[in-house]
This record gives structure tokens, C-alpha cells and sequence, in this order.
């Protein structure tokens, strides 16, 4: 008896590649696994009996296993890795098959790679998936670009897979080529400044008020309750009260202060700069995670360098503690809606200059569940690009505005408290000031574009004379010519 084709494969069987087959099957799927190792897949295989798994020792094997038109989910490093299993895997396929690309990519590279496969007849998609192990086992955020036709033929697969909740299933057609990849990219930028913006308000806590890392716990347990609610704050609640067996002491205690990074924010960063959009709360982050890296020599400078501030840290540096609790928590409040506002107009511009017709209100829909930030924000957001389908900035929401608004004395108080003391709040005062620059009606550049042309005859245009255009004035000359 011939057996029945598999309906969608995976190649790669690591955790992540692995996760989403079983997440497959667990809808209904048969699906085709491949791995470079054919012990992995039969591991994988013998693991899950229960489960509609086909396994290929050959890609040829795997693609002649799969019902037409093939859907083939890359699940490999990203990088050459891609492009040496395409090369294998291209002159297998057909016109009209889909091979998905579900790696954290660099979007130009989906871009060239969707070029090329598509010349053959061949749909190439580019997914960023969020929401790590888990995730991928029970139900992520997916985000896939590629063409309409990709999508009509991949769409019943990712909607059963992917996280649901009362907005529907966490994916969406983010948009052509590389749109699903950038805007993966752009999740983790804001993932960044969200992390980052988590870690001063507990810098805050630790370090001004003189809390230990299970009341801190604590007290993000009590803030996951409302307004802040996220999926990041709910671990950071469940983390900070983890101790460590032999000695009692709370874990995150013990974990050294170095954070690692895989490539997308810094990325996030450097398509920021091309496109002109300032994202200093993202930026930020990244510079603190590079700032970490730098132990050996903080620890040197701690010993040398000195600051002329009151000592951090004790139950006496604040003396009402409950209103500076409510500060922290209006600032970080403040501080991530400005994140957010930053990467969505990142996403808006880039979206424009490519021509991808990104719905931004459906990407905070399909962020809602599955993916690292979800949170009770994107409900917010959501409401606010219904209001104004074309809001320029999530800050000129009246609903965002007013949570803003009523946040600012806490926001500033929280900054200022950091900085009579010396903590480092570089995401969250990146935050405040990227939120005081978009509303200030003029900013002191007039200054800056004055230097410029004096050094340089760059030229400048005059508010009182519009109609002159750009112009140059000999400052270092004779004055007020």
C-alpha cells in the first residue's frame, strides 16, 4: 500500500526545528523531518510514535515524501547554512513550492534569496518566529513575508500552529520578500529596550531603595497585575525569586553581569540610521549590553574612578519608598510606550521605502501572543491604529498620550533619583528624552545647522524668509552679514 504523502516538512531538527514539526503534527499535519544527521531524525522520530512523522535520510527523499505544492520550513543557522541547504534543495523543487526560511535573517539577504528562487518559479518565504522553545512547541508569533501565492498555500499550517488569542491566531501576511524578517527583527529591537528598561527599574529598586531580589520579585508580580502586564515582566517576577539550593541566596544574585546579543538589535540599529529614525531607547540597550561585556574594565574603573554622589544602596537613600515604587513604575510604563512608538515608526518607514504595505495594527495584533513581548500594551496600540489607521507616532494617541501624560512626574522623578545617584539608566532616559524631543516644536539645531554651514558652508534655511531656500552666511566674518 503507497503511503500517504506528507503534507509539510522540516529541515533541522534542533529544539526549535524539532518543536514546530511536533506543533505541526499535533494539528493534523503529516509532516517530512530531515536533519544533516540521520541519527537526530530518528531520534526525533522513535522519540514521538505518536506522533505523523516521515522521516527523510535524503533531501531528494524529503521532497519526493512531500503533496504538491511542496511547503519546505528551513530550520537552520542563519547564514551560509541557508544558503548551502537551498543550493542542495532548489533543483529538487518545482514551480509553485514554498521553501519557508524560519532563521532570525538579515532581511536583505530573504530579499536575495527571494530573487533568486523566484526566477525558477519557486516562493521563497522569509518567517521570523518569536517565542522561543516553548513557543514553537504550543503555539508562537509568526511573522512570514513572501508572495500572496506563498501565503495562500502555507496560511492553514501556520494559523492552526500558531499562539491564538481573542484577536485570532498570532500570524499574519506581514507583507513582500523580506517585511516578515525586518519586522522580527524590529520585535527584538523593541525586545531589547523593553529587557533593558526592566532591568533599571530593578537597578532602581536594588540599588536606591535598598530591595532584595525576591521583594523586587515580588513587586513585579504585583505590576504584571495591571498596566505593565507582559509576558517579560512575568518572568522577571518568576526569576528574581529563584534561589540557589546550597546556599539559599537568590540565583539572579549569582548570575554575571554580562549580557550576550545574537545580532538583531544591533541590526535594528543600523537600518534605523539608514532610514533617519531615531530608536535611543533601542540604541541604548545595545550600548548596555556592550557596556556589560566590558567586566574586567568596569571593575578596574569602579576602584578608580570616582563620582562625587551619595552612596547608593540601604534602606535610608529614599525615605518614601512607596511613592518612589510608584515612580519606577510609571517611568518603566512611559519609558516602553516610547520603545514601542520608536520601533513602529521604524517599521512604518521602512515598510514605506520598500513598498511592503505593512499594517502595523497587525502587527501588535500578531504580537499579542506567542512571542517575547507580548503584553496588555499591544491592546492599547491596537485601539490606537483603529482610531487613526495612519497615526504617525503611537505618542499622539489621546489614549496613549494620556497614560503618558499621566505618567511624566514619576517618569522624571524616577530619572532624577538615578542620577543623584549615580545608577545608570540609559534606556530609560533615552526614553524621556526621545518623548521631550518629538514634543518640542523647536529643538536648539538651529545652533547645530548654524555651526555646520560656518565650518563647512553646509547652508541653512531662514524662518523668517522661506522663499530664499538654503543659504549661506559668512558667520566667521563680519557678524550678521
Amino acid at each position: 500500500m503507497t503511503q500517504a504523502r506528507a503534507d509539510v516538512a522540516v529541515i533541522g531538527m534542533a529544539v526549535m526545528g524539532r518543536n514546530l514539526a511536533l506543533n505541526m503534527a499535533d494539528h493534523g499535519q503529516r509532516v517530512a523531518v530531515y536533519n544533516r544527521s540521520g541519527a537526530v531524525t530518528d531520534e526525533v522520530v522513535a522519540n514521538n510514535p505518536d506522533k505523523a512523522l516521515v522521516p527523510a535520510k535524503t533531501l531528494a527523499q524529503l521532497v519526493e515524501s512531500l503533496a504538491r505544492p511542496r511547503r519546505i520550513l528551513v530550520m537552520v543557522k542563519a547564514g551560509a547554512p541557508v544558503d548551502a541547504v537551498l543550493d542542495e534543495l532548489a533543483p529538487l523543487l518545482e514551480r509553485g513550492d514554498v521553501v519557508i526560511d524560519g532563521g532570525n535573517t538579515w532581511f536583505p539577504e530573504t530579499q536575495r534569496r527571494e530573487r533568486a528562487l523566484k526566477d525558477k518559479g519557486i516562493h521563497f518565504v522569509g518567517m521570523g518566529i518569536s517565542g522561543g522553545e516553548e513557543g514553537a512547541r504550543f503555539g508562537p508569533s509568526l511573522m512570514p513575508g513572501g508572495a500572496q501565492e506563498a501565503w495562500d498555500a502555507t496560511r492553514p499550517v501556520f494559523e492552526a500552529i500558531a499562539a491564538k488569542t481573542d484577536s485570532g491566531p498570532c500570524v499574519t501576511h506581514v507583507g513582500p520578500d523580506g517585511a516578515g524578517h525586518f519586522v522580527k527583527m524590529v520585535h527584538n529591537g523593541i525586545e531589547y529596550g523593553d529587557m533593558q528598561l526592566i532591568a533599571e527599574a530593578y537597578d532602581l529598586m536594588s540599588r536606591a531603595l535598598g530591595m532584595g531580589a525576591p521583594q523586587i520579585g515580588e513587586v513585579f508580580a504585583k505590576w504584571n497585575e495591571g498596566a505593565l502586564s507582559s509576558f517579560l515582566i512575568e518572568i522577571t517576577a518568576t526569576v528574581l525569586k529563584v534561589t540557589e539550593p546550597s546556599s539559599g541566596r537568590p540565583l539572579v544574585d549569582l548570575v554575571q553581569d554580562r549580557a550576550g546579543q545574537k545580532g538583531t538589535g544591533k541590526w535594528t540599529v543600523q537600518i534605523a540610521l539608514d532610514h533617519a529614525v531615531p530608536i535611543p531607547t533601542i540604541a541604548a540597550a545595545i550600548d548596555a549590553r556592550v557596556l556589560s561585556s566590558m567586566k574586567d574594565e568596569r571593575v578596574r574603573a569602579s576602584e578608580r574612578v570616582r563620582a562625587a554622589l551619595p552612596p547608593a544602596g540601604g534602606d535610608g537613600v529614599v525615605a518614601d519608598k512607596a511613592r518612589a515604587l510608584a515612580d519606577i513604575h510609571d517611568a518603566l510604563l512611559a519609558a516602553k510606550i516610547g520603545s514601542y512608538a520608536q520601533g513602529l515608526r521604524l517599521i512604518s518607514a521602512t515598510s514605506a521605502a520598500q513598498k511592503w504595505g505593512v499594517d502595523l495594527k497587525e502587527m501588535a495584533r500578531i504580537w499579542k501572543g506567542g512571542c517575547i513581548i507580548r503584553a496588555r500594551l499591544l491592546d492599547t496600540i491596537m485601539r490606537a491604529y483603529d482610531r487613526d489607521p495612519q497615526l504617525e507616532s503611537i505618542l499622539a494617541d489621546p489614549e496613549l498620550e494620556k497614560t503618558v501624560h499621566d505618567a511624566q512626574p514619576g517618569w522624571r522623578r524616577a530619572v532624577a533619583l538615578g542620577v543623584s545617584l549615580g545608577i545608570p539608566l540609559p534606556a530609560t532616559t533615552a526614553s524621556l528624552s526621545y518623548f521631550d524631543a518629538y514634543r518640542t516644536a523647536r529643538l536648539p539645531q538651529n545652533l547645530t545647522q548654524a555651526q555646520r554651514d560656518a565650518f563647512g558652508a553646509h547652508t541653512y534655511e531662514r524662518t523668517d524668509k522661506p522663499e530664499l531656500g538654503f543659504v549661506h552666511t559668512d558667520w566667521l566674518g563680519v557678524s550678521g552679514k
